[in-house]
């Protein structure tokens, strides 16, 4: 079950922790390659949350997983998690903590919807026009696919959305005939 007050004081206490030690970027690199392994895998996660896996196990699985790719002080915070039986809330950590390292540093996620998959070159576009109307920091550019748009695009930035995808078009046209002021209903 989802708790994000716990993985936000969890990612408060590593990012505290990090900044103590020097190392909150490495800390964030190790956090931004366990969001992606948790993104990539669904059975990863699944494991994770498993009551019937042994805590142990979860460490040893864990280790396996991401091998050398995380630094020392990741490794004994997911152990930790694990001892405390929180390891199912890793996922929700790691989005938490990359949620508070982009806060402190002044980075702002544009998320960017199209219904096919847009050029390198269109990217590097997009960002380079975000990054010059945001003076208050830097944009990082998340594209995702949707077919279900047709064509057009949805753009979500600092709480905020934009849809100009023809989908909505569609069903803002299927919303005005089912409202027809024409008709009379009886």
């Amino acid at each position: 079950m989802p708790n994000p007050r716990l993985a936000h004081r969890y990612a408060k206490s590593l990012i505290d922790l990090s900044v103590e030690k020097g190392q909150l970027e490495a800390v964030y690199a190790d956090m931004k390659y366990l969001q992606a392994v948790c993104k990539a895998s669904k059975e990863f996660v699944n494991l994770l949350s498993s009551p019937i896996i042994k805590a142990d196990k979860k460490v040893a699985i864990i280790k396996a997983v991401t091998g050398t790719n995380i630094g020392e002080l990741t490794a004994a915070f997911t152990n930790l998690l694990a001892v405390k039986g929180r390891e199912g809330d890793l996922p929700e950590i790691a989005d938490a903590f990359v949620s508070q390292y982009n806060e402190i540093k002044g980075i702002h996620t544009v998320v960017l919807t199209t219904a096919v998959e847009i050029s390198e070159d269109l990217k590097q576009s997009i960002q380079a026009k975000a990054n010059s109307a945001n003076a208050s920091g830097t944009v990082e550019l998340e594209t995702k696919v949707n077919e279900k748009l047709i064509g057009g695009f949805v753009l979500e930035f600092d709480n905020k959305l934009v849809d100009a995808s023809i989908l909505r078009d569609l069903n803002d046209i299927k919303k005005q005939f089912q409202d027809n002021h024409y008709i009379p209903t009886v």
